[in-house]
């Protein structure tokens, strides 16, 4: 089975290009609604959330905003974070991945908004990076609501550049020339990474765990 990961930085169509794959038949992760899934009321890391962070969780329900505020250019809080709902996304991600498995699928797809920054890149047999021009990437984001300039330049802070993502690379999806183009890129890649031998799958926990330690070590 190969694995291949999806990303992009802010506003590049990386939940485009997903929602693309998926309608092609292509399993996908989505790491960001599992993060989701474990914060939601009832999820496993809820508790764990307020006794790092007290008074983010109301009626038991989680208070993004505040949670935010509380992270936001903050390494330490990030850190803890990630310390907490890591391991939760992370469990969901090799049950998709084993299930996928046992069906005799042969790609998958994780999407992953921070693959790189997360090195995650090391976990996986191949990378999709959705990218365009950076004029069209600023004008899609401010277009969202709560948007602000100041908001923008701190998300793409956090974010390695996009001619990073794309050296990085196995694959550029290009985003900027509308649907149809995009949809083509991608029906092409998968049709080509489908004939590659899968690697990443079943994951070495060793390697994981390595892996891990460097990404906690490259945020410091």
């Amino acid at each position: 089975m190969v694995i291949v990961g999806l990303t992009g930085s802010i506003g590049m169509g990386k939940s485009t290009a997903a929602r693309m794959l998926r309608q092609m038949g292509v399993p996908v992760y989505d790491a960001d609604a599992a993060v989701h899934a474990v914060q939601a009321r009832g999820g496993p890391a809820l508790a764990p959330i307020e006794a790092a962070f007290p008074g983010v969780v109301k009626d038991g329900v989680l208070d993004r905003q505040a949670l935010g505020a509380r992270v936001f250019g903050n390494k330490e809080a990030l850190r803890r974070l990630e310390a907490i709902v890591h391991p939760l996304v992370g469990q969901r991600q090799r049950i998709f991945l084993k299930r996928a498995a046992q069906r005799g699928e042969k790609l998958v797809v994780l999407d992953i908004p921070l693959l790189f920054e997360g090195m995650g890149e090391r976990r996986v047999d191949a990378t999709l990076v959705v990218s365009a021009p950076a004029f069209l990437q600023r004008q899609r984001v401010m277009a969202r609501p709560g948007m602000s300039k100041e908001r923008l330049d701190g998300i793409l802070r956090q974010q390695v550049p996009d001619a990073f993502k794309r050296r990085k690379a196995s694959v550029v999806i290009p985003t900027g020339l509308g649907l149809a183009p995009t949809r083509l890129a991608l029906a092409k890649a998968v049709a080509s990474l489908k004939r590659r031998r899968g690697r990443a799958w079943p994951s070495n926990p060793w390697r994981e765990k390595f892996t891990a330690q460097l990404a906690r070590a490259r945020r410091r």
